[in-house]
């Protein structure tokens, strides 16, 4: 089971999600949430315990849709998965900060690619 909990920082959507986001309703309450929020938004992955092929596909999926993610304090589990998948060098990971500096360099790091959309490259 997937919840969220929703905190908005003005531009920028903290995302705290709890359990698991693999395929099913899980996948589905993700991008819902997201899709919901706008286009900056923040997942703090701190108690995500598991993530297979749906949930990373959905993560691709709303990139792609152009919500720009940032990806906060993923679980060691989660961290392996995007390393093998090599998506950790498409998504921006943040370690342990606090959410109000994650939100504050989100926000920079959009203003200075003078673009609100990031593209995935394809290879």
């Amino acid at each position: 089971m997937l919840t969220i909990t929703v905190e908005n920082l003005g531009d920028v959507v903290i995302l705290r999600c709890r359990g698991r986001i693999v395929w099913g309703d899980e996948t589905a309450i993700l991008c819902s949430a997201a899709q919901q929020q706008g286009r900056n938004v923040v997942l703090d992955l701190t108690q995500v315990d598991a993530i297979d092929a749906a949930g990373i596909g959905a993560l691709v999926a709303l990139q792609a849709a152009g919500i720009y993610l940032k990806l906060m304090n993923p679980t060691q589990q989660v961290r392996e998965i995007l390393k093998v998948t090599q998506l950790d060098s498409i998504f921006e990971i943040c370690g342990s900060r606090s959410i109000a500096d994650a939100a504050e360099s989100t926000l920079a790091r959009i203003a200075d690619s003078g673009s609100e959309r990031f593209h995935i490259p394809l290879t």
